[in-house]
């Protein structure tokens, strides 16, 4: 392959990486307490989208922090992993090999 034709095999696939961000802010993951108290929907992109409190969590402020922090650390992980997988098959699926490279999106 020519330097030209890797250039836009790069600008292609950087393009493709771009749609799937897009495309990420589209999928959504729950989140939600052992009790199911609290739940939390956020996207693959990690933005916050709903959070669910049930009422009883109100009457004592320390354990409602705790919940929050656990499962908001939690749906961020998942989001995580959903959005690294997916920018990731990207990223192999188009890159051109370039010697010196291979270990790039590894």
């Amino acid at each position: 392959m020519d330097l030209m034709g890797m250039m836009g095999k790069l600008k292609e696939t950087q393009q493709k990486i771009e749609d799937t961000k897009k495309r990420l802010d589209t999928v959504l993951i729950d989140e939600e307490s052992a009790d199911g108290l609290l739940k939390i929907t956020i996207t693959a992109n990690r933005n916050i989208k709903t959070i669910s409190i049930d009422d009883s969590l109100f009457e004592d402020k320390e354990q409602l922090e705790d919940y929050l922090i656990v499962t908001l650390n939690k749906a961020i992980e998942k989001a995580t992993r959903v959005n690294e997988r997916e920018i990731d098959a990207v990223a192999r699926m188009d890159m051109p090999t370039i010697p010196g490279m291979d270990n790039l999106f590894k």
